[in-house]
């Protein structure tokens, strides 16, 4: 993080919710995923970012709205860069939150968001006050009717999916090797072990996968790592103890992937979620 960059992280104990306030200038991050729901608001600048093969520009008020596994950067196009708020939502959380609240919620069906960025001001403005409740630990009470409040503007904004396996928008070469590299996220995968299983080629599997979720699959087995990463130092695993486990080489190779993703160390991570010592 140089000094021209900075961030503020929190992490509410009864929800799990992360919520983060940020600032950058130029470059903020490469391309990565989160396995949570992220719901934020440009506060300051021109926040530009790739999500859904498409470029984004948001400005002050606009909300942004990110699912689970979508692939998206960091770019500040104004020499003066931009400051946003968000707030990371665990999808069991989320599902089981919205199913209470909303009994006519589809079965057998998972939220999706219609859009990533918004202008509906009454959208920013739940966003906003849930992300104050949460980072500043107001009393429980204030926090719990500001993420109801929240929940209750999203649906405006959200579907609901039907769950399928396979995913018929994708293809069925590229599912199986996603599937892989889940059960086996810790193990030296190489790409002809990878191919073998969903019998093809290491040329067609590796076009397929890319054009199935816009990373190679070298690409997604470091991001996929990385988020199991977070999970792992939020609840106080120490930062050698993660690397061994997650498949990299030592500590500081999960150092340098995990900064490159989020602008953190994982030992800053570590310290602020869980509120161990390094």
């Amino acid at each position: 993080m140089n000094a021209r960059n900075w961030i503020d992280l929190a992490q509410d104990a009864d929800t799990g919710i992360e919520s983060i306030r940020a600032h950058f200038r130029g470059h903020a991050y490469d391309p990565h995923w989160h396995d949570s729901f992220l719901v934020g608001v440009t506060e300051q600048g021109v926040q530009q970012f790739h999500c859904r093969r498409m470029k984004h520009v948001s400005t002050p008020g606009k909300a942004i709205l990110l699912e689970p596994g979508e692939l998206h950067d960091g770019h500040a196009p104004t020499e003066d860069g931009f400051t946003y708020s968000m707030l990371y939502l665990d999808p069991r959380w989320l599902e089981r939150e919205l199913h209470a609240l909303f009994e006519h919620a589809p079965a057998d069906s998972q939220p999706s968001f219609a859009d990533t960025l918004s202008t509906d001001r009454y959208l920013s403005g739940a966003i906003f006050r849930a992300f104050h409740a949460l980072h500043e630990r107001e009393l429980r009470i204030v926090r719990q009717s500001a993420i109801d409040d929240l929940l209750a503007t999203m649906t405006g904004h959200l579907h609901w999916r039907k769950r399928a396996n396979p995913d018929p928008r994708l293809p069925l070469v590229a599912q199986i090797a996603r599937d892989y590299l889940h059960a086996h996220f810790a193990q030296d995968i190489g790409l002809d072990e990878l191919a073998a299983v969903c019998a093809v080629d290491r040329f067609r599997l590796s076009r397929a996968f890319k054009s199935a979720f816009g990373l190679a699959p070298h690409a997604y087995l470091i991001q996929l790592r990385l988020a199991k990463a977070r999970q792992q130092l939020a609840r106080g695993d120490s930062p050698a103890d993660v690397a061994c486990a997650l498949g990299f080489a030592d500590q500081s190779h999960l150092g340098r992937w995990f900064r490159r993703a989020y602008q953190l160390t994982p030992a800053d991570y570590r310290r602020r979620c869980s509120k161990l010592p390094d």
